[in-house]
């Protein structure tokens, strides 16, 4: 038998709460009006949760939440753009992404440096039959610093946590070449993407110092 799936959208649940009285503001289609410390238009009330959120997923309704928590009852100033957030669409291979996409990145003047490794050439992905799929890395230009990423794999879902906790660590991603990841594994892919820009650190004067090194030395 086959199914059909059919998603018509999600509205915001908001009747009978009688927000106006509350100077709570919100809007028929986005749901409730809140600042990047997730207040809401009333400074005494705040909102979490997917009736907030551009997000909405139940991993950020968390995180929201925590926020939530630390802001309204310990007077924390957390901003919820600070947060780095992953997601995953669970298809076959699972989607996975986290922080900026190109695009992105050039709608707010960030050049970029992109890598990228393709699950054809990760051993485990050509042993487990599942090479469909890659790893991709964005960092600013000319640095390590990762602003994005996206997985295609079966598990991506598991393998953007890595990248995630990099960019929340603020951890390079040339310091992921000294991840040692067990053999054989597809997470592999991600210190290879990592390789992949040490290797454009070798420009062609350092290449030739190195020559000039190896031969004086033996």
């Amino acid at each position: 038998m086959d199914d059909i799936l059919v998603g018509v959208g999600r509205v915001p649940n908001v009747e009978g709460l009688n927000l106006e009285a509350a100077g709570v503001k919100y809007d028929g289609r986005e749901g409730v009006i809140v600042n990047d410390y997730l207040q809401t238009t009333n400074p005494s009330v705040y909102a979490a949760g997917d009736i907030s959120l551009k997000y909405k997923f139940t991993h950020t309704a968390d995180a929201a939440a925590r926020i939530v928590i630390q802001n309204a009852l310990f007077r924390g100033r957390k901003k919820f753009s600070a947060l780095a957030i992953p997601w995953c669409t669970y298809t076959d291979p699972e989607i996975a992404h986290v922080g900026l996409y190109e695009g992105d990145a050039k709608e707010r003047g960030i050049d970029v440096d992109t890598f990228i490794k393709p699950l054809g050439e990760v051993d485990r992905a050509i042993l487990d039959g599942e090479q469909d799929g890659f790893v991709k890395v964005h960092v600013k230009k000319g640095t390590d610093e990762i602003l994005g990423a996206t997985i295609v794999a079966r598990h991506a879902g598991e393998m953007i946590n890595e990248i995630t906790l990099a960019m929340v660590g603020k951890i390079g991603l040339k310091t992921l070449t000294q991840v040692i990841h067990p053999y054989p594994t597809q997470a592999d892919a991600i210190r290879q993407v990592a390789d992949g820009y040490n290797r454009t650190r070798l420009t062609p004067f350092i290449k030739r110092l190195f020559n000039k090194w190896l031969t004086w030395t033996r």
